[in-house]
């Protein structure tokens, strides 16, 4: 069984895995969002795979609803479910570390040997790669602040991976409510995975 919720916007809809950070898939409707997160099955794999964890889901069970918004419909997760108040333990928090910091190594290797010039969209649209990666790096330094992690712009190469070591050892705690930052740690992880994950697929559909 495979824990999901979904996030209904006014014209799509996510589907959010529960317990792999980052395997969110959006379509026109709850049924086509549910098909199209497990045709990534395979491609998510790769970061379970990469976290040295087991990754064989079985068919999605959806468990809460709740109400998107626009940003739905743009493309990007927003709501937080009320199961993201509940307790979370340490072993959790690290299993769930460990498959952020999957995403990002496949991010970076992705990037790293992916041209600049990507390919367009049927209109002419898309970032090129450095645009897409500072993208991805100024988001994530957004979503620390979040619980409370905070990072001045990168100005040295070292920059960003002292900002994510940070944030992985936040995340990486126990946690308990009542939640006193912007975002409770467990939202947090799977807004970031996501965030990377995205981008990371987008890159190789797009090379």
């Amino acid at each position: 069984m495979t824990r999901v919720y979904l996030e209904i916007g006014p014209k799509k809809v996510f589907a959010c895995s529960l317990d792999w950070p980052g395997w969110c898939r959006v379509a026109k409707g709850e049924e086509a969002a549910l098909d199209l997160l497990m045709e990534y099955v395979p491609r998510y794999g790769a970061v379970a795979a990469r976290a040295g964890l087991d990754f064989a889901p079985g068919d999605p069970v959806v468990v809460a609803r709740v109400q998107g918004s626009d940003i739905t419909d743009f493309g990007a997760p927003y709501a937080v479910p009320d199961l993201d108040q509940e307790p979370l333990a340490a072993s959790e928090a690290a299993r769930g570390v460990a498959l952020l910091r999957a995403a990002w190594a496949l991010f970076d290797e992705c990037a790293a040997v992916s041209p600049e010039d990507l390919r367009k969209g049927p209109r002419g649209g898309g970032r090129d790669l450095s645009r897409v990666v500072r993208h991805v790096e100024e988001a994530e330094r957004a979503f620390a602040r979040k619980v409370d992690v905070r990072h001045r712009p990168y100005k040295e190469p070292g920059d960003r991976d002292a900002m994510r070591a940070e944030l992985a050892e936040v995340l990486s705690r126990a946690w308990e409510p009542p939640q006193t930052t912007g975002w409770p740690p467990r939202y947090a992880l799977r807004r970031t995975a996501w965030h990377v994950v995205d981008h990371l697929w987008e890159i190789e559909d797009r090379r």
